[in-house]
């Protein structure tokens, strides 16, 4: 994002700042008097295709609005980080039970797995190959990606790489997953198409400091400084997918979609290195805002329509109608991790009651709330303290994280914002005491370590933190 294209601190529009619309152009202009108009023409009315000056301007204030910047960055960087550390715990919890849950020693076996994908054209490389040392590697990959993507390094490339591990693992046994990794299988797959390091992340300190250096004293004379890893990188997975389509591996969509993401890399990497403030960063800024922001309006509907499908299935339930449908589970030994608290839970009809009621009116008033942003916090804190009443009491920490990851496109800006702050002050602290007499090092103007996009999402150098204008993150008002 340029300096032209962030939003001002008076609120104007990012149409009204728009990059030709010069000061200088202004005065000029102004200081021309003003011409008598031609006298009317005798023809009649106007013509009907003449367009409107309000849809006019509305229409380029919504396109202006959309391409000019990512919106929500702290709210798609919090969702990133979540989704990526829930399958990464997830998978460091279940490393010595891999090969009975994905690998060659399950109960659903590769010759049922090569039948079942034949059948539905899912996505896996395990499918690649039987080898246990294949699982091996993909399993390692997974887990690495994932590390990649909470840590914000190479964040375009890695989240590919993270979608590509999570679809390969639950869908070589699709019958071992419940709804948490029904949602990060659709959540890694819309993070490929965001934005999601634009902030807290190792690309955006990168971007920051290049930024920086280029502002510096010897600004304008040196050449700018080579890629090695991204270049790198990039020629691996070329190679990688030059060889899955030429031995079969890759169906003929999944093909272009990776070969399109490729290309893609290409040009940014191209148009970041010979022409930084040129027209051809310009337009790729504008693209990858734009499908930033619509895939972020996706993850909103996914939300909305999980909540809202959730909510009205149970309606339909007896044991939900007559405020019963929460006391079964929490006697069952499997979702009992806490067989006292669970037992004193239990043993009050009213609890069970208002918790019953009180989750079926949450999920099924939650799409509602978003045009009200007060009633939406509200909700939304509800829904977050439900989700973990559910990792305790009923023992399944995965899923709820995966429910509170998505939860986080709607947190406020200010909450996100004031919980990053007292994070970096306690790792400051902390840094401070591990090295004494470094102390605490002055953020440069502009943010601490929040700016730019590096490799993740790549915002023009020229802005080091990108601003958003509202203070509640997703929501209609």
């Amino acid at each position: 994002m340029t300096e032209q294209q962030r939003p001002q601190d008076d609120g104007t529009p990012p149409a009204a700042h728009a990059p030709h619309a010069s000061e200088g152009s202004a005065r000029a202009q102004a200081s021309v008097p003003a011409q008598a108009s031609a006298p009317a023409a005798e023809s009649g009315p106007a013509s009907p295709s003449a367009a409107d000056p309000a849809h006019e301007g509305f229409f380029a204030r919504g396109l202006a609005r959309v391409t000019a910047e990512a919106i929500a960055p702290y709210q798609t960087a919090v969702v990133r980080i979540g989704f990526a550390l829930t399958w990464f715990l997830f998978l460091l919890r279940e490393f010595p039970h891999r090969h009975e849950l994905y690998g060659p020693d399950g109960p659903w076996s590769w010759q049922l797995a090569e039948r079942l994908i034949d059948s539905n054209q899912a996505f896996t490389v395990l499918m690649w190959s039987g080898s246990a040392v294949w699982f091996e590697l993909v399993y390692a990959l997974s887990l690495a990606a994932s590390l990649a993507v909470i840590l914000g390094w190479r964040t375009r490339t890695a989240s590919v790489v993270y979608m590509v591990g999570v679809l390969s693992l639950q869908n070589r046994s699709v019958f071992m997953g419940d709804g948490g990794d029904n949602v990060i299988h659709l959540m890694a797959m819309y993070l490929v198409l965001t934005r999601c390091a634009e902030v807290w992340s190792l690309d955006a300190r990168r971007r920051r400091r290049k930024a920086a250096a280029a502002a510096g004293p010897s600004a304008g004379h040196a050449s700018p400084p080579r890629d090695v890893t991204g270049v790198v990188l990039w020629s691996v997975l070329g190679a990688i997918m030059l060889g899955s389509t030429v031995g079969g591996g890759l169906s003929i969509g999944w093909g272009l979609f990776f070969w399109a993401l490729w290309a893609a890399q290409a040009v940014w990497w191209l148009a970041g290195r010979h022409t930084p403030r040129g027209d051809l960063r310009a337009v790729c800024d504008m693209l990858a805002n734009l499908v930033h922001n619509a895939a972020l309006v996706v993850i909103v509907v996914e939300v909305c329509l999980i909540y809202a499908t959730a909510g009205w299935y149970k309606i339909q339930g007896s044991r939900w109608q007559d405020g019963t449908a929460v006391y079964y589970p929490m006697n069952l030994d499997y979702f009992s991790p806490w067989p006292e608290v669970s037992s004193f839970l239990a043993g009050s009809g009213l609890l069970i009651l208002l918790m019953t009621y009180g989750t079926v009116a949450v999920q099924v008033a939650f799409p509602f709330t978003l045009f009200n942003r007060n009633i939406k916090n509200a909700l939304l804190a509800a829904m977050i303290a439900e989700h973990l009443g559910i990792a305790v009491l009923l023992g399944l920490p995965f899923f709820s994280m995966a429910m509170i990851a998505a939860d986080a496109v709607f947190l406020p800006t200010v909450a996100l914002l004031w919980f990053g702050d007292r994070l970096r002050g306690g790792w400051e602290r902390v840094f401070a005491r591990l090295r004494p007499g470094r102390g605490h090092r002055p953020h440069p103007a502009g943010g601490p370590d929040e700016g730019g996009a590096g490799d993740g999402d790549g915002a023009s150098a020229a802005s080091p933190v990108p601003q958003q204008r509202s203070g509640d993150g997703v929501s209609v008002r």
